[in-house]
């Protein structure tokens, strides 16, 4: 874990995500319940500031200490330095679960259970490309399948899915799959 976090500290300061929140957050965020979101893999707070500017009160999980202190201190954020290979979700507690650039799968049947009924998840990472190998740089471990993300969460209404080309954050070709989905 120790290296992980080091690792992550590093990518922080060397490769700061951009400030903007996220398209797909900000789209969709109307088919949220305002109440209680979590923030998996929050970083330094881009989404997790704007959420709380919306009245959600929002716990933020990652490992990086760095990128947890860049989070303003506020009364609607609560802070949470954890290794997510480890750390399991509570049960039924939220109203809203934001996965943006982050997977593990060890998580995903966790985050369907987290949510309370009615609850919204946006779940936003990178996919396999294989139609085209040289795309990217990304451990494919940590890639999804074509359709693995709807495929998981087919027993939600799904509002919207997409996979499409994009270019990342550090200017490679990427495939990005993207989910908003009602737990029913």
């Amino acid at each position: 874990m120790l290296e992980d976090k080091e690792r992550w500290n590093l990518r922080h300061v060397e490769k700061p995500m951009p400030g903007y929140v996220s398209p797909t957050l900000t789209k969709y965020i109307k088919h949220a319940k305002v109440g209680r979101a979590l923030d998996i893999a929050c970083g330094t707070g881009r989404n997790t500031h704007y959420l709380a500017d919306l009245g959600f009160i929002v716990d933020a999980l990652d490992l990086s200490d760095y990128a947890l202190s860049r989070i303003r201190e506020d009364e609607k954020i609560v802070k949470s330095e954890v290794d997510l290979d480890t750390y399991d979700l509570k049960h039924q507690k939220y109203d809203l679960v934001l996965n943006i650039n982050y997977l593990n799968r060890r998580l995903t049947a966790q985050i369907k259970d987290a949510l309370k009924q009615d609850g919204l998840v946006i779940f936003e990472t990178f996919i396999v490309a294989h139609d085209s190998p040289e795309k990217g740089s990304m451990n494919p471990d940590y890639l999804l399948k074509p359709n693995e993300l709807s495929e998981f969460f087919s027993d939600f209404n799904i509002i919207y899915y997409e996979e499409k080309d994009i270019v990342n954050l550090r200017g490679e070709d990427a495939r990005l799959a993207s989910l908003v989905a009602r737990k029913q």
